[in-house]
């Protein structure tokens, strides 16, 4: 059965996630994740492709990205997983892929639904009960997007950048959002639209006829 295309559009933001084969790890000790992030910033700057939130759990990556043309997503997941590997296989004495299948992914058409995603990334680590806080995991963008921690891959998507008019309000600003998950049902629908590659946040239309206007 062929692969269905994914729809990605220039400019719109996408919600990327990448799972290890059969959930098994994709990071093995602390010195592989500052590698994927340096393939991650390297490949981005690359194709064009703007990071705006990440988050590296030990059997999957989240990314928040914009690309620049429809392709550019596709081509950064690319070479970034395969550089990877390459560095992983290398290290463990090991051969074949780290990853399950293609990447997943969703568009995210609105401001808010943007911001969700941010929180829905930032705090996967405290969703599943690895730490208390997010600002305790340090292979997320927590720190660069609610604290200012600088670190050069980060880009920030215009609905954070209008969260305030400077960064030091915009950084508490993205705490406060950051003290509570994101309603279940908009993380019920990121999950599903990232598993479905449909749009997140689309405009639903309700069942049924509809209502005639007198």
């Amino acid at each position: 059965m062929p692969r269905a295309a994914r729809c990605v559009v220039a400019g719109l933001p996408l919600h990327v996630v990448q799972r290890g084969i059969s959930r098994n790890p994709c990071f093995f000790a602390e010195r592989d994740y500052p590698v994927y992030l340096r393939f991650l910033g390297a490949f981005s700057d690359e194709f064009d492709c703007s990071v705006h939130a990440y988050c590296l759990m030990t059997n999957h990556v989240h990314l928040l990205v914009t690309p620049s043309t429809p392709d550019a997503c596709a081509l950064l997941m690319k070479k970034l997983g395969q550089c990877y590997v390459q560095y992983v296989n290398h290290n463990l004495g090991r051969t074949g892929t780290l990853w399950e299948g293609r990447f997943r992914s969703c568009m995210v058409n609105s401001d808010n639904y943007v911001l969700a995603c941010y929180r829905y990334i930032e705090l996967d680590p405290v969703r599943a009960g690895m730490v208390s806080a997010p600002c305790e995991y340090r292979w997320s963008s927590y720190r660069v997007n609610a604290a200012g921690e600088i670190n050069g891959l980060i880009t920030a998507h215009s609905a954070y950048a209008a969260l305030s008019g400077n960064a030091a309000l915009g950084c508490c600003a993205h705490r406060q959002l950051c003290e509570s998950a994101p309603p279940s049902r908009i993380e019920d629908e990121i999950r599903k639209a990232t598993r479905l590659g449909v749009l997140a946040g689309a405009v639903r239309r309700a069942r049924g006829r509809p209502t005639k206007v007198k």
